[in-house]
């Protein structure tokens, strides 16, 4: 057996949290593979919304295990919070849930390091969600890291000393107030003691032993391609690999044990927090598109930024992904749009251009459109692809051709009885 992926191909929050709940009764296991609480995967149905930040997209499947892989940072008092939000849907954590004993642990300091640096950069910030991420994959790859697995030593608490001591050092150089450190720490430490009862694993171990026993993997990526710290809009990303290459380093996987790559975007486009955004809009239309979108960040709460779909930098990310198959969100806001756009082409450096270049921090890309006819039609009352307006088929059919890749799923509208599938092989 091979593990598939989902991932988002545009700047995050393009609705991989509820497409990996739909997909989800054809897996055994979903496994988170990178990020952290930065990440904010949001789920609808019934009329209720359950947003998650660190826990699998398939922790509401009774039948489905979730594991939290080792590409993933984890913030405990976080962690500790969502699973209290879970107790009112009967979830047995502890029976659905493992967690990887190589993920790294986010603690207190890492959060003030986070925010005293993106303060010190001022006008010049990325735009961090001040989760303590960035700082967490810092002593990772400085090798100074505290991992998940550490809780089960009996020197765990000369480890976070020794790291606190080294984070106290660097805050002695800001200017920044850290008098709610210890507050800070009551919290990560009962997070910790939370932690402890959810089964430990060694999960490269236990992600390939399942599929050598045939069972069905799914692999859940957070924000988005473009905001990969290799490939993304650097340095306005984030501080880890979105795209398909980090379901290998973040679970164990080897590349000739990746099959389906599902490629997650918005039929429109957005953005939180800084950096560059060549189709955002300033108008009317992009008002619109935030408007009916509720274009809030899950877990920041910070609006989004707005624009047309960008085919240039959506066939980059198919390309670093290795997309097979397409699933367009959020159709239904584009509903009574008199004209809907697609970016075709940048015009950049003085030429015109269909790839996303190097630079797009320094150097402006200014996009070039093709124009299409909107529909008035509310798209969630539709049962079927057979039953789209003229206007919408045009659309996906236009994107499918330019993308050369098929879109297997529409989705219009948040809850998880809002997907239309294209192609049935998805679900097989």
């Amino acid at each position: 057996m091979q593990a598939d992926v989902l991932l988002g191909l545009q700047w995050g929050d393009e609705g991989k949290g509820k497409i990996v709940d739909f997909l989800t009764p054809k897996y055994n296991i979903i496994a988170r593979f990178q990020g952290g609480p930065n990440a904010g995967h949001t789920l609808e149905w019934d009329g209720k919304k359950h947003v998650l930040h660190t826990i699998p997209s398939g922790i509401f499947r009774p039948d489905t295990q979730n594991l939290i892989g080792n590409g993933v940072v984890i913030d405990p008092s976080i962690l500790k919070g969502e699973i209290e939000e879970l107790e009112p849907f009967n979830v047995d954590i502890n029976a659905v849930l493992q967690i990887s004993r190589k993920a790294h642990l986010i603690i207190p300091t890492h959060k003030l390091l986070d925010a005293a640096s993106e303060k010190a950069k001022g006008k010049t910030k990325i735009g961090s969600t001040l989760k303590g991420i960035g700082p967490t994959y810092m002593d990772k790859t400085g090798r100074n890291g505290l991992r998940v697995g550490d809780t089960e030593s009996d020197k765990f608490t000369e480890k976070y000393n020794a790291l606190k001591e080294k984070h106290l050092k660097i805050l002695s150089q800001y200017d920044f107030d850290i008098s709610g450190l210890a507050e800070l720490e009551t919290g990560f430490f009962e997070g910790i003691e939370r932690l402890k009862q959810i089964p430990y694993v060694d999960s490269e171990h236990s992600v390939n032993n399942a599929l050598k026993a045939g069972q069905r993997v799914l692999a859940e990526g957070a924000q988005g391609s473009l905001l990969d710290i290799d490939f993304g809009s650097y340095p306005f990303v984030t501080s880890s690999n979105t795209v398909t290459a980090g379901a290998c380093t973040g679970l164990g996987l080897a590349p000739n044990k990746i099959g389906e790559v599902y490629g997650i975007f918005k039929a429109y486009c957005t953005r939180v927090g800084s950096g560059p955004f060549p189709t955002e809009l300033f108008d009317e239309d992009g008002a619109r598109l935030a408007e009916k979108g509720h274009e809030f960040g899950a877990t920041t709460g910070r609006p989004r930024r707005c624009g047309w779909v960008d085919l240039p930098a959506l066939k980059y990310a198919i390309m670093v992904n290795g997309v097979t198959k397409l699933i367009m969100t959020k159709a239904d806001v584009l509903s009574g749009f008199k004209t809907v756009k697609v970016c075709t082409h940048y015009n950049y450096l003085g030429e015109q251009i269909d790839y996303f270049p190097y630079d797009i921090v320094s150097n402006e890309a200014v996009p070039v459109y093709k124009e299409f006819a909107g529909w008035e039609d509310d798209l969630q009352n539709l049962g079927s692809e057979a039953d789209f307006p003229a206007a919408l088929t045009a659309y996906v059919d236009y994107l499918e051709k330019e993308l050369q890749v098929p879109i297997a799923i529409v989705s219009v509208g948040p809850d998880r009885e809002k997907t239309l599938v294209r192609d049935q092989s998805i679900l097989a």
